[in-house]
């Protein structure tokens, strides 16, 4: 049965009224749900908040290196270190390395360009973070349901967004409701609020419905690939930060390696590889596998336990490629809009200053009788913002790398070295990209293969082994969420004609080619390993995979992530 007829049959669902309801409990979400709260208990009004996570709870699904700049937890809690936020472990150095294959040059400090400064910021779990976050919005009187996943944009008959739909649980494989069978329900808004990170599932469906993207660059993704160590105590350098450049991707690829030192003898460290890359061949998994054995990166790890696993995709943040960000009853915050920082390898203060905003304009709508209609004040007040300021400056720096390494090195020497030097806080000049990711794939057979050296079980690991420790899990009898358009496409095009791309760039081991009993192609989708990266919707040559909700609370549970 199709989701239509099994709510024609076991309809209708139940409904819940909201004055603002947030999809994603992540930094963005919660910011703009607390936001909502502070200014109610200030103000004596009374508004109604839920926030629905389809994790099993706040901070599952959540996945960045991270360093993070305390400008916007200043702004939303004053007093967090005094409220116990888990930003314990301050930064004590920057080191920048230009890695060639077996050796490193650091780069001195004097040169270091700005958006590698991270005097006064923070070494992070961002999931511990979220945690916490979730459990002040709970304090301030939000309504948080985890394990809820959103699955359908609800309109009113003027079109405007009247909420959302919660999955079906239950449903088997088949699509036929099953003796768990249990109907989703509905979540009424005044104002419904996006914020399921980048990529999100119902955020992708408004971009297009309302047509956010007109006028606009076509966004620009990257896969981060993570992994959390304990080491030795005698190798731990709490609160150093290690960026590298170069080995091992070639020249026509975009990307680098990140290494934080966290307290208690962790190391959190991962690659990012822009998802514009053209060679079929790269498996980003194992770019960042082969990169943890290179010298500089072995002597911190070397002799440690391997704790935690995971990918997400990331959107590399140029305003010039963020959307309109309101529309008749909604809006979209975070990473679902496009709200990051990738020259300064940052998101959380984006997504905390985004939601914020967005709550303040949500709650003077609210409380002024209004509903339904366009948050205006949300952009004005981005406009008026010191993160629409940091954004602009930064501006150019994953476009300037779309030309080439080189000149992306060049360039970021220039704006965020020279100019400041000569008092020039952003330069004069914007540009732009004009093609989406997924259409930079060359033909498997212009392009070199890759030979990846095999996992030691020691340094690097295979696939299956990390997705184990990402405590993936899915109710393995329910319709896969990884969906195709035309099941005849992967071998008929991805296959034949890029090599079958999509068993390289998913981190998790979804996808594989396996042959029929009668000798012919097939795609078979893993969909019980999906850690939810969102990197097979991105990338996809065709286009033709479709990621959609899983039944809530199943994906990855990070910990410490």
């Amino acid at each position: 049965m199709t989701p239509q007829e099994i709510l024609a049959e076991h309809g209708p669902r139940e409904a819940m009224d909201y004055d603002v309801v947030v999809v994603g409990a992540g930094p963005a979400g919660l910011a703009t749900a607390i936001r909502i709260k502070q200014l109610a208990a200030e103000k004596g009004q009374e508004v109604s908040v839920v926030v629905l996570e389809k994790g099993s709870e706040p901070g599952a699904h959540i996945l960045s290196g991270a360093v993070m700049d305390p400008i916007a937890m200043n702004e939303l809690f004053p007093n967090w270190k005094e409220l116990g936020a888990p930003l314990t472990q301050a930064v004590t150095g920057d080191d920048l390395l230009v890695l060639s294959e077996t050796g490193a040059t650091r780069t001195p400090d004097w040169l270091m360009p700005r958006n590698f400064h991270n005097d006064g910021c923070y070494v992070v779990s961002l999931s511990n973070v979220v945690k916490w976050m979730a459990t002040q919005a709970e304090g301030l009187g939000v309504e948080i349901f985890p394990g809820f996943a959103a699955a359908e944009v609800l309109l009113n008959d003027d079109g405007s967004v009247k909420g959302v739909a919660t999955g079906n649980l239950g449903v088997g494989k088949d699509g036929e409701p099953t003796g768990n069978f249990q109907l989703g329900m509905e979540l009424h808004a005044k104002y419904t609020v996006f914020a399921e990170g980048a990529r999100g599932h119902l955020g992708k469906q408004v971009l297009s419905q309302f047509k956010l993207t007109e006028g606009r660059d076509p966004q620009t993704y990257a896969i981060g690939i993570k992994e959390l160590w304990e080491i030795p105590a005698a190798q731990a350098k709490p609160g150093l930060v290690v960026h590298t450049a170069g080995w091992p991707l070639n020249d026509d690829a975009f990307g680098g390696g990140f290494l934080y030192h966290l307290d208690g003898n962790q190391v959190t460290l991962g690659y990012v590889i822009g998802l514009d890359y053209s060679n079929p061949w790269m498996s980003p998994f194992e770019e960042m596998q082969r990169w943890k054995t290179h010298p500089s990166i072995r002597a911190h790890i070397e002799g440690g336990k391997r704790i935690g696993y995971g990918a997400r995709a990331l959107n590399n943040g140029t305003p010039q490629a963020l959307p309109k960000t309101v529309f008749p009853g909604g809006a979209l915050v975070g990473c679902d809009a496009g709200f990051l920082n990738a020259a300064r390898i940052k998101g959380s203060h984006a997504a905390i200053k985004s939601g914020m905003l967005c709550g303040e304009a949500a709650f003077e709508a609210v409380t002024a009788g209004r509903s339904s209609d366009v948050l205006t004040g949300y952009e004005d007040k981005y406009k008026a913002s010191w993160l629409h300021e940091e954004l602009w400056t930064y501006r150019n720096f994953k476009n300037w790398f779309k030309k080439s390494p080189l000149v992306g090195k060049l360039m970021t020497g220039v704006e965020h070295w020279f100019l400041p030097k000569i008092g020039v806080k952003s330069p004069p000049w914007t540009v732009h990209n004009a093609a989406a990711d997924h259409t930079k794939l060359l033909p498997a057979a212009q392009c070199p293969q890759i030979a990846y050296p095999k996992p030691d079980g020691k340094l690097s690991f295979d696939r299956l082994s990390s997705v184990f420790i990402s405590n993936t899990n899915h109710e393995e009898n329910q319709p896969a969420h990884l969906t195709l358009k035309d099941a005849s496409v992967p071998v008929a095009t991805n296959l034949a004609k890029f090599a079958g791309p999509e068993g390289r760039y998913c981190p998790a081991g979804v996808y594989e080619y396996v042959k029929t009993d009668a000798g012919a192609d097939r795609l078979q989708i893993n969909a019980q390993n999906c850690v939810h990266c969102k990197t097979c919707d991105i990338k996809d040559p065709t286009q033709n995979i479709v990621w959609v909700t899983p039944e809530g609370g199943g994906g990855p549970n990070y910990v410490g992530m």
